[in-house]
């Protein structure tokens, strides 16, 4: 098919195997995150399920403007090299202008635009120019019909590396909801689709200065979009969630990781009429 590509050694397609993407919401160390990432490729080994290490170098949508928002391009770029190379897990994180696109497409395995931005053509077109994959989250205001206009402009530019990730629409003030069609929807776009699972727990600014979230529905939330048929999950995970610096309120806890994995690798399979042990 013509969206089939990989992210490092990962498959990527909407026939391909389960694969996840997951690491800290922002890079906070790179003690931390190679910590993380280690335990990251423990998990995808023991259960075998790929992982890709996503971290933000620049949180940039943060809600207060005292929010920490990452060590910046150049020392995070560099982190996240070391982590590759380390534990030589594929690397994803998000892309905020269209002049970073450049130098972070010569690092990382796949640019992430963020749900805000995902109507900006320039950012898209830049990443999409450095040739690497594109993992496009879904806007919280938009259907999942309109982000044919987001995949239109990547491919306008010749690249077709194109996933679409769900993570949730508003309902509201400081609250979001999933309908799981959405899925469904946005697969028939010819892309594979991915499913947030912890920042669908967000509640967008619920604390005033920062965003509230129910961490402990994400696992229920990544089981039902797997039987909906995402064909991946993005789950945000820290050793110590309460201590996060981004998103501590929805961060899921990383020893949840691998028996949620677990669970999900088996309900992909059963619903496309595979067999699992």
């Amino acid at each position: 098919m013509e969206n089939e590509f990989k992210i490092g050694n990962i498959d990527i397609g909407i026939d391909a195997p389960l694969f996840v993407m997951a690491g800290p919401c922002v890079i906070e160390s790179k003690t931390l995150c190679l910590n993380i990432a280690r335990r990251l490729l423990d998990i995808s080994r023991k259960i075998e399920v790929p992982i890709i290490f996503k971290a933000s170098f620049d949180k940039a949508n943060r809600s207060s403007y005292h929010s920490f928002r990452g060590p910046g391009l150049e020392k995070g770029l560099d982190i996240l090299s070391d982590v590759r190379e380390e534990t030589t897990l594929p690397i994803m994180t998000d892309v905020h202008e269209a002049v970073q696109a450049e130098p972070v497409g010569r690092v990382v395995d796949c640019l992430q635009i963020p749900a805000f931005l995902c109507r900006q053509t320039d950012l898209l077109c830049a990443c999409a120019q450095t040739g690497k994959p594109i993992n496009i989250k879904k806007g919280q205001f938009l259907s999942p019909e309109e982000m044919k206009n987001a995949v239109d402009k990547i491919r306008a530019c010749d690249n077709h590396k194109i996933m679409l990730t769900e993570r949730g629409t508003f309902f509201g003030y400081n609250r979001l909801v999933n309908d799981m069609t959405a899925i469904e929807s946005m697969k028939k776009l010819g892309c594979p689709v991915i499913f947030d699972a912890t920042h669908s727990t967000q509640q967008p600014g619920g604390l005033g200065q920062a965003s509230a979230g129910r961490r402990e529905m994400a696992p229920l939330l990544a089981r039902a979009a797997i039987a909906a048929g995402a064909n991946g999950l993005f789950v945000e995970v820290h050793p110590e969630p309460e201590k996060a610096k981004s998103d501590a309120a929805c961060i899921m806890p990383i020893d949840w990781l691998e028996e949620l994995l677990s669970v999900c690798k088996k309900i992909f399979n059963v619903i496309r009429g595979e067999n699992y042990d």
